[in-house]
């Protein structure tokens, strides 16, 4: 029969072998607001997340999943769960530094440093990931996952992109964060800082020509319909973060607490593996509703550009120093 843990943060890692149960305690409410869509990876890494806690303290806690914007865009989601109007988010990694002022997860979207799914994922689980996440807390939020919710590629609505030449002039949407705006302008491109739910309509309009974006969200948000070219760069992951509110996290039994941060440890890799494989077999899906693919086709004059703002940023944050360093070495 399970019986009663209680788990210190010091032996929280050995005890998460078996669930917590704490019995005659009515379930811990939590809603988890995200913006993407339901085939979204950032939707599944939220599922996933629910699926884990509760199996881990079954019974305990109740994760209400809101998404596809039903509480606000990304930055408004981040924003609710610091002033904790919601007890969780999924919000893209980049608007952390943004919203926060703790830059250090800008570490994971340095362009061209994590080589693939397989390379973020095992740096989304090392002691430096753990550091990035726990340098949340000053800004009051508990950092519980960082996964990667789709490679980043080149979709323009006005012209085919097959070398770095011909990024040049475009009218790129970024979103609007000095990281995103030095890697587009190092690429020759007019970054555009638009929200996200503004996409189709620009790019349908032409006010923008072009996004960087991954798969994933051009089915989520049918902008295969307004962009029939998409070039495939793989420049950095789309790093999405699952964050609690500091005040509540810090209310609940060690043993909730626990088992809040092992759901996000151990739910990482399975969003890992759904982008990976949505990021390479909706390809298909995209040529079939008439979207032309292509590659780079001088990808390494791309990185080439893009290399000394990985040492630029390196120098402005000791946390992203080691995990450039570290991220080099597991290469």
């Amino acid at each position: 029969m399970l019986t009663r843990r209680i788990v210190s943060v010091g032996v929280a890692a050995a005890a998460l072998t078996s669930p917590f149960v704490v019995r005659g305690q009515s379930p811990i409410r939590m809603r988890l607001a995200h913006a993407t869509a339901e085939i979204h990876p950032g939707h599944v890494a939220a599922v996933k997340f629910k699926e884990a806690l509760e199996k881990l303290v079954p019974g305990r806690v109740n994760v209400q999943i809101f998404g596809n914007r039903q509480l606000g865009d990304d930055k408004q989601n981040l924003e609710s769960a610091i002033a904790g109007t919601t007890q969780l988010c999924l919000a893209s990694g980049v608007l952390f530094p943004l919203v926060t002022g703790r830059s250090a997860l800008n570490a994971f979207q340095l362009p061209f440093l994590l080589k693939d799914y397989a390379h973020f994922g095992k740096m989304a689980v090392s002691d430096i990931g753990q550091k990035i996440l726990d340098d949340l807390a000053p800004a009051g939020l508990v950092g519980l996952e960082v996964t990667d919710i789709g490679q980043r590629h080149f979709l323009s609505a006005t012209r085919q992109v097959k070398k770095v030449a011909d990024f040049t002039g475009l009218k790129t949407r970024i979103v609007p964060v000095p990281l995103h705006k030095s890697i587009w302008e190092a690429a020759g491109t007019s970054p555009v800082g638009l929200p996200y739910g503004e996409v189709y309509g620009a790019l349908e309009t032409k006010v923008i020509d072009a996004v960087e974006i991954n798969v994933s969200s051009i089915l989520g948000e049918n902008l295969w319909e307004v962009g029939k070219n998409l070039t495939l760069t793989g420049h950095y992951p789309w790093h999405a973060v699952i964050a609690a509110n500091k005040t509540f996290f810090d209310r609940q039994p060690a043993e909730i607490q626990a088992a809040m941060r092992e759901a996000g440890r151990s739910s990482t890799q399975a969003a890992l593996d759904y982008a990976r494989d949505q990021d390479l077999s909706a390809r298909d899906l995209l040529k079939a509703k008439g979207v032309q693919i292509t590659e780079l086709e001088d990808l390494t004059a791309m990185r080439e550009k893009m290399r000394p703002l990985i040492a630029q940023y390196a120098a402005q944050s000791p946390l992203i120093a080691e995990f450039v360093e570290k991220a080099q070495a597991a290469a």
